[in-house]
């Protein structure tokens, strides 16, 4: 059934439907506990707090997440496990993968892990691919291609699921990488990721190498292999990188709470999720996202900025007086996705939100009608007087206990 809505808006981000090269939309890979941990500005959090935010993960329907780094250590492999063995025991309808060098020392952890469990978990095995890295490390190309090979196959050969992630993709000569695609794949890897390791993308330049990737898998008789995207903020691209690559070919995103990560982080998971909702391209359960990104920011010590997109104080609060008249207005006709549409794109109903209409410097009447109504004051036009003229003078957003003073008596320099 057409919304009749649609009417009122002409979208050009559709008007012309591009469909994914893929069927079934994108899922969503988690990598808060692995690379949203590698901020330099976040806390290490206990494995209760980390089991809690996978369950949070899940509810919002995000459906793999990485874990951690066995091979980091003693204490890493056992957060790992404890992990793994909570979702189970939870039933979590998310599937746990760990992070792994491209060495036996990296990969042992994991696989006793998977032994001790009784099942499979899914290594993302990462391995350099860069001309830059070859050139600091000393690598040639055959030997990264031998080394794909080999720890691939020994991953295989012992049970694990295996995507493999070229490190600094989106810096490397395509002919490279299909050789080290066609090594990683031949070994037996279900998945190939692309690796923005340095946040070096473009939305065009993301969306290229995703398609010539997907393009070099089918010519590998690889088709069904499935292929991830990781990508990192440093041009602040992040959000559009992931989706540009979705257009190109990806069918599973990267990303973090709050985009916490190494550096300037990584794609916010968040506001993937309401894109990929917004573009059709998944149906998360949204009504759980502001407890998700809570939870994170109390995990990682990072505070959620208020003017963070979608669950940021101020994603859906206006002190305007245009805005407020408009939104006011669509109140009057008792539609609700009217309201949440005419001064936004994102749905504040998705999020367990609502449009606030506040009082401040840049506010109108309308402004201070919404207040006075909410308040059982409709018809008060001397407060109203007093309120606007305060609020001018102000230099913040009047808080609800300022506005009740000045509302019941004047301020000094008030009008009567």
């Amino acid at each position: 059934m057409t919304n009749p809505l649609d009417q009122l808006v002409f979208d050009w981000n559709s008007s012309e439907p591009v469909a994914l090269p893929f069927p079934g939309g994108v899922t969503f890979d988690d990598e808060t506990l692995r690379d949203g941990l590698q901020s330099p500005s976040a806390r290490h959090p206990a494995v209760e707090e980390k089991l809690a935010m996978l369950e949070f993960a899940a509810a919002v329907g995000v459906t793999s997440a990485d874990v951690g780094l066995p091979g980091a250590g003693a204490s890493a492999a056992s957060d790992v496990e404890a992990l793994c063995r909570g979702v189970t025991a939870a039933g979590l309808p998310i599937a746990p993968n760990c992070a792994a060098r491209a060495t036996a020392d990296d990969i042992t952890p994991v696989l006793e892990i998977a032994q001790r469990l009784g099942r499979p978990v899914e290594i993302a095995l990462f391995l350099a691919s860069s001309p830059i890295r070859c050139h600091v490390e000393g690598w040639s190309l055959d030997e990264l291609a031998q080394r794909a090979e080999r720890w691939v196959a020994f991953a295989v050969a012992n049970g694990a699921p295996v995507t493999f992630v070229a490190e600094d993709s989106t810096r490397s000569h395509p002919d490279d990488l299909r050789r080290i695609f066609a090594a990683a794949v031949g070994a037996g890897a279900t998945r190939i990721c692309i690796a923005d390791t340095a946040g070096q993308a473009t939305p065009l330049g993301a969306y290229r190498v995703a398609r010539f990737v997907r393009q070099a898998l089918t010519e590998l008789g690889a088709a069904g292999v499935g292929l991830d995207w990781h990508g990192h903020n440093d041009r602040g691209l992040a959000v559009a990188n992931a989706l540009a690559a979705a257009w190109g070919g990806a069918d599973r995103l990267h990303a973090t709470a709050l985009g916490v990560g190494e550096r300037v982080g990584n794609p916010p998971m968040e506001q993937l999720l309401v894109n990929a909702r917004l573009l059709g391209w998944a149906r998360p359960d949204l009504s759980r996202l502001m407890e998700y990104t809570e939870h994170a920011s109390r995990m990682v010590g990072v505070p959620i900025p208020a003017g963070a997109p979608v669950v940021g104080r101020d994603a859906f609060r206006t002190t305007t007086g245009v805005h407020a008249s408009a939104i006011i207005k669509a109140g009057l006709t008792g539609d609700e996705e009217l309201v949440d549409l005419v001064y936004s794109a994102v749905p504040a109903r998705w999020v367990g939100r609502r449009q606030e209409i506040e009082v401040g410097p840049m506010s109108g009447s309308s402004n201070v009608r919404s207040w006075l109504a909410s308040h059982g004051r409709a018809e008060d036009r001397a407060a109203l007087s007093r309120i606007l003229s305060a609020a001018k003078r102000s230099d913040h957003t009047l808080s609800d206990e300022e506005l009740q003073r000045i509302a019941v008596a004047p301020t000094e320099g008030d009008e009567d």
